[in-house]
């Protein structure tokens, strides 16, 4: 066990007042940033943590965070996430962390908007937002502002927003590099299709926006002299969807790969699959219906982004920034893993 140290006995080793090491430890009041380094060192050195139980049975504090959302079926993309967030939310049980899950429909920007007064008079510490609809998350993260509420953004990056911290992928960086995976199983002049699902309100998602973004700009870097044909398909209308399929392949009988942004590649991939031609599609997300689809070679790969541990890290970041004091890193990348037939099944994204 190691040696439990006294507000006392940190003060004496970092030569300041009791007083001093308690504001700091405690991130109420200022102090000099002379002071701040000397204690900032001895809690290094002695690799200090503060007796957290102990802290938050003393204050009685409730902490109740909010997650905003899309809604979602059982093994979708926000399944797997939200598996993420139940297990934080376990852990931090004995520090009475409360997450509440408020959902909307990421095809329908006003099933987000309406949902921005709930969260404004709603009792809560912090709030995880899915960053589906640009505007939206940042009227939302304006307001969070003003009521001087914390949030995380998942999903994709805003800029000129205040979050406490982002946990995604580099999303230009992940269509970038679908970019050069396509490109290298297509020759320079082939056309390809990018397949997207019809929203309500902002025709994309952010995320969609810049992982097309960089897929593009890949392809304009290798002097690709193809043509990009964008096909628009219905959020549930599945008919409908093979209506359109058929029409655009009849008409672009050259068109044999293509691209979707999101993890609804196993529509395309099973579409593909039937009509019995060899379709070459990339697609984003490890759920089990792309994983059927990559091991029949209906797609050729899944790029993944690990949403079980982004779910858990913003439920703790939120905690370590209100509840321990610490410094959350803004900015958290996730790996952006890249799976093929051959190698998923030694894929796993255990937290």
């Amino acid at each position: 066990m190691g040696k439990t140290y006294r507000i006392k006995d940190i003060a004496e080793m970092s030569g300041v007042s009791t007083g001093t090491v308690d504001r700091i430890l405690h991130n109420r009041g200022k102090v000099s940033e002379e002071a701040q380094k000397k204690v900032e060192k001895v809690l290094k050195e002695i690799d200090y943590h503060p007796n957290l139980i102990a802290r938050s049975l003393a204050l009685k504090k409730n902490y109740h965070f909010i997650t905003l959302i899309p809604s979602f079926a059982k093994g979708e993309y926000w399944d797997k996430l939200c598996e993420g967030i139940d297990k934080a939310e376990q852990e931090l049980f004995s520090y009475n962390v409360e997450v509440e899950r408020i959902c909307f429909n990421q095809y329908d920007k006003s099933s987000f908007d309406e949902l921005i007064p709930q969260i404004e008079k709603a009792d809560c510490q912090g709030v995880v937002i899915a960053t589906q609809f640009h505007d939206s998350v940042i009227k939302l993260a304006s307001r969070l502002d003003q009521l001087q509420i914390p949030y995380i953004l998942i999903d994709a990056f805003i800029e000129n927003t205040n979050c406490v911290a982002y946990y995604g992928t580099n999303s230009y960086d992940s269509g970038y590099i679908a970019g050069r995976l396509l490109y290298e199983q297509i020759n320079p002049t082939e056309n390809i299709a990018i397949f997207r699902f019809i929203r309500k309100g902002e025709m994309q998602v952010t995320q969609v926006m810049k992982r097309e973004e960089g897929f593009r700009n890949y392809l304009a870097e290798k002097d690709y002299d193809g043509r990009i044909y964008s096909v628009q398909l219905h959020a549930d209308e599945p008919e409908k969807n093979i209506s359109i399929l058929d029409a655009f392949l009849e008409e672009h009988k050259e068109v044999n790969a293509g691209i979707i942004f999101n993890s609804r590649a196993h529509l395309l991939g099973k579409y593909f699959r039937d009509k019995g031609g060899k379709f070459r599609l990339i697609g984003y997300d490890v759920i089990d219906p792309n994983i059927t689809c990559l091991n029949d070679g209906s797609i050729t790969h899944l790029i993944a982004q690990r949403p079980e541990v982004q779910g858990f890290n913003c439920i703790r970041a939120l905690f370590r920034h209100l509840v321990l004091k610490e410094k959350v890193e803004q900015i958290n990348y996730m790996p952006i893993d890249i799976l093929m037939k051959e190698n998923i099944k030694y894929y796993n994204n255990y937290i």
